[in-house]
C-alpha cells in the first residue's frame, strides 16, 4: 500500500493548510524488482560436473602423495629379484645360505656378504656392485652375466663357477681366490688381473668343458 498526500486550500476567514492522507492499491512493481519467494537458484548441471570433477581431481592428488609419503620403508625399495623378493640391497648378509636357490637378477649391490654360501645358485645377471664378498663360496655356481664391478672378491670360492659375460671392471679384486674349473670366457678382465689369474688358472668347467685357461685367454 502506498501512502498519497493530498493537500488543499480553503477558502475562509482564517486560511489553513488541510492535510489528507488516502490509501490506494500499490502501483506495480517493475519487472526487475518482483520477486518470488518460491523461486530459488538452481546450479548449472555443467557448473556441478565441473565442481564434481575438481574435488576428485584434488582428492586423488592427495591420496598419491600421501601414498608417496607414508609408504612403508620396506615396501619403498624391495631390493630384490623376479625370484628372490627379500631385501638384499645394502644388507649385512654375512654367513647367509643361499646354496642352490635361484636368484636370477638378484640385486646385492653394496651388501656385505662374507662367508655366504651361494653353491650351486643359480645367479643369472645378479649384482653384486660393491658388494663385499670376502671368503664368499660361489662353487658351481651360475654366474652368467653377474655384475662384479668394485666388488671385493678376495679369498672367494670360483671353483667349477660359470662366469661367462661377467662383468668385472672397476677395481675388481681376485685375491687368494680359488678359480679351479671357473669358466671366464668374454669377461672383460684388466690386464693386470688377467695376469694375476693366469698364474694361479688350472682345472675344467665340469658344466661347458672349458679349460679355465683358455677362457682367460693365458698364453
Amino acid at each position: 500500500m502506498a501512502l498519497f498526500l493530498n493537500a488543499s486550500l480553503s477558502s475562509t476567514s482564517k486560511p489553513h493548510h488541510r492535510l489528507s492522507f488516502s490509501t490506494t492499491s500499490a502501483t506495480p512493481l517493475p519487472p526487475f524488482l518482483r520477486t518470488n519467494p518460491k523461486q530459488t537458484l538452481q546450479p548449472s548441471p555443467k557448473l556441478t560436473l565441473s565442481l564434481i570433477e575438481s574435488v576428485s581431481s584434488a582428492t586423488l592428488v592427495a591420496l598419491l602423495s600421501a601414498s608417496l609419503v607414508f609408504v612403508h620403508p620396506a615396501l619403498a625399495f624391495k631390493g630384490g629379484g623376479p625370484y628372490g623378493q627379500g631385501v638384499t640391497r645394502g644388507q649385512d648378509l654375512s654367513g647367509k645360505d643361499f646354496s642352490g636357490k635361484t636368484l636370477i637378477k638378484q640385486d646385492f649391490k653394496t651388501s656385505i656378504l662374507r662367508q655366504a654360501n651361494f653353491k650351486g645358485a643359480k645367479l643369472l645377471g645378479a649384482s653384486f656392485f660393491d658388494a663385499d664378498l670376502t671368503g664368499a663360496d660361489f662353487s658351481d655356481a651360475d654366474l652368467r652375466s653377474a655384475d662384479f664391478s668394485l666388488a671385493n672378491v678376495t679369498k672367494v670360492n670360483l671353483s667349477n663357477a660359470n662366469l661367462e659375460g661377467a662383468l668385472v671392471t672397476g677395481n675388481t679384486s681376485f685375491k687368494g681366490s680359488d678359480i679351479t674349473g671357473a669358466d671366464f670366457t668374454d669377461v672383460p678382465l684388466r690386464e693386470d688381473q688377467r695376469e694375476y689369474l693366469c698364474k694361479i688358472a688350472d682345472g675344467v668347467n665340469s658344466t661347458t668343458g672349458n679349460a679355465t685357461r683358455d677362457t682367460l685367454l693365458c698364453n
